[in-house]
C-alpha cells in the first residue's frame, strides 16, 4: 500500500513530467549531438532559463552567470527533509568523489537549493550540504524566486501544513526528486529521474555521464 509520502512523490513526478515534456516540444524537433549517456536524458534542444537570483551560502548572489563554464546538476530540497534530500546528497557525493581528480576547470558540479526559506538560511543551507561534499553549491532565497526557479527547472515543491499545531515550525516540503541537466551555458539540457522503485540514483553512472559530456565540452 502506499503510504502519504509515496502518493505525493508520484503526484510531483507526474507533475514534472508534464513541465519536462512541455520543455521538450518547447525547446524543438533537433537531435541532441554529444556522447552516448547512460542516465541523463537530454533535451532535444538546450532551454535557456528566465533570470534568478538566489543567495550562496556566503552571502553572494547566485545567478544565470554563476553557473557558466561547467555542466551542473541542480537538485531542491531542505535541510529537515528525512529521506529523499540525504539520501540523494550522499549518492551525489560518490558520483563528486570520482570527479575530484578531473581539472577544476571543466569539473561538474552540485548545486543544492532549498526551498525552505522559513527555516534554511543561506548558511546552515551550506552547512547542510557541504557536510556530504564540500564542492556542493549551496544557495536558497526568496519563496517567490525560488517558485520561479524551480519552475523553469521543470521541478515542484510544496509546503506541507504543521504536523502540530502547537508547534507551527514542524512541517515538511514535498518536492520533485529529480534532478536538473544545465549545461555550461547554464540552459536546461536534460534532467535524471531517481529509479521509479526504489527512488535511488545511479551514481557510476552519472560519475560516467557527466566525465563524458565535460570532455566533450572540452574537446570542442
Amino acid at each position: 500500500m502506499f503510504n502519504r509520502t509515496t502518493l505525493i512523490i508520484v503526484a510531483l513526478a507526474a507533475v514534472a513530467a508534464g513541465l519536462f515534456a512541455g520543455a521538450r516540444i518547447f525547446s524543438g524537433p533537433a537531435t541532441p549531438s554529444g556522447p552516448a549517456l547512460e542516465t541523463v536524458k537530454r533535451f532535444d534542444t538546450p532551454r535557456e532559463l528566465p533570470p534568478f537570483e538566489l543567495i550562496r551560502d556566503d552571502g553572494q548572489a547566485l545567478t544565470n552567470e554563476s553557473l557558466k563554464g561547467h555542466w551542473t546538476l541542480v537538485f531542491i530540497g531542505f535541510t529537515h527533509c528525512p529521506d529523499i534530500c540525504p539520501t540523494t546528497l550522499a549518492q551525489l557525493k560518490l558520483a563528486q568523489k570520482q570527479w575530484e581528480a578531473l581539472p577544476a576547470a571543466s569539473r561538474p558540479r552540485v548545486l543544492f537549493v532549498s526551498v525552505d526559506p522559513q527555516r534554511d538560511t543561506p548558511e546552515l543551507t551550506g552547512k547542510y550540504a557541504h557536510a556530504f561534499h564540500p564542492d556542493t553549491i549551496a544557495a536558497t532565497g526568496e519563496l517567490p524566486k525560488l517558485e520561479n526557479f524551480a519552475r523553469s527547472l521543470s521541478l515542484v515543491f510544496m509546503k506541507q501544513p504543521p504536523t502540530d499545531s502547537a508547534h507551527p515550525d514542524r512541517y515538511s516540503v514535498d518536492h520533485s526528486a529529480a534532478l536538473a541537466v544545465l549545461d555550461p551555458q547554464a540552459r536546461m539540457a536534460g534532467v535524471i529521474q531517481p529509479d521509479p522503485a526504489s527512488h535511488s540514483l545511479a551514481p557510476d553512472k552519472i560519475a560516467r555521464d557527466f566525465i563524458a559530456l565535460s570532455e566533450s565540452e572540452a574537446a570542442q
